[in-house]
Order: C-alpha cells, then structure tokens, then sequence
C-alpha cells in the first residue's frame, strides 16, 4: 500500500485486517478487512484511522462471487483497457499488549512489537457490478489519490460502469495457496 508522511508518499506492505490502536487482540483484524465508505468516518474501529491514516493499494484486479444456486462463482474484475488502478484504504499501527494471545503467523511476535495493518473502504455496487455482488472496493481516481492521502474529502461512491470488465473465473482462485496464470483466466 502507499501511504503519505512528512518524508512524502512511501510504498509499505502491511498486514490485511485492520487491527485499531486500543484493540487488546489481533484477531479483530479478521473482522476488519472491509470498511464501509458510508460509516467510516464514525465506527469506533475506524474512525482514528479515517482522520489520520488514509492510505491507497495499487491492484489490477480483483475478484467477488456471485451466488448461482447453491454455489459461488468467481469473476475477476478489472479496468477496460487493464492497467493498475487505487482502492481507497485505511491503516493503523498496533502495539503488541503484554499477554497477548497470538495465533498463525503472528506468533513470532513480542510484547511492544508494531504491527501494521490496513483495510479497504467498500461501497455500493456500481450498475454493472451489481448483478455479481451488492458491493465493491471504493476505487478513486487518480486524480483524487492525492487529495485522498491528505485527509480531505473526495468521492467514495461506486466507480463509472463503463470503465470496468469482469469475467468469471474458475474456481481454483478460491484456494489462498493458488498464485498463478490460472486464477484469472476466463472459465
């Protein structure tokens, strides 16, 4: 993710699943991997970061299942045209409390330890995405990234219709151990 500070933009890699500040366990961040565009700026989990700790994550793509029957296919998402585009994020820093209780790959870390942690902001589906899934990854423009990292308000609502593709994918993409070629070829 990049993210501005006094020095200027920095490239990071962070953690995905929002952890806030006061959280007295990590595994809230599995909970926080979304943040409403809507109610950001208010709900406790991500109010500190949505004033202070804005931040954006280069993709390009992303995927979303849509229900068919009793199953889930999944699409892969892009602009027309490919090329990288921003979600509008969010990040935190969370210090290790004595007594934590860590699990998976956090195990290796130690009481006062800084862990970073980002999410991303969603909003409602734009028109042409709305028949996979409700909702979508707010997108910005790169004209509004700037104004994004500052702390000012841009538009966080569904990115234009016409701008972006989607074809469904084979499901081999469901398996987090999968990155390949395959995970976005079209089925």
């Amino acid at each position: 993710m990049v993210r501005a500070d006094e020095e200027g933009l920095r490239l990071s890699m962070m953690r995905w699943g929002l952890i806030p500040a006061w959280a007295k366990d990590a595994n809230i961040g599995h909970k926080l991997i979304n943040a409403r565009a809507e109610t950001a700026a208010s709900k406790p989990s991500f109010r500190a970061a949505f004033q202070a700790r804005r931040c954006v994550i280069p993709v390009d793509g992303f995927y979303e299942w849509k229900r068919e029957g009793s199953t889930k296919q999944p699409y892969f998402i892009g602009m027309s045209g490919g090329g990288i585009f921003t979600f509008a994020g969010l990040w935190e820093a969370w210090v290790v409390p004595e007594g934590a209780k860590l699990t998976g790959n956090l195990t290796e870390q130690q009481p006062g330890d800084q862990l970073k942690t980002c999410t991303i902001l969603t909003t409602q589906a734009n028109e042409y995405l709305s028949s996979i899934h409700g909702r979508m990854p707010v997108i910005l423009d790169l004209t509004d990234v700037d104004v994004w990292l500052t702390g000012k308000d841009v538009p966080l609502g569904p990115y234009p219709s016409e701008r972006m593709v989607a074809h469904p994918v084979s499901t081999h993409v469901n398996n987090p151990k999968n990155d390949d070629p395959r995970c976005i070829e079209a089925a």
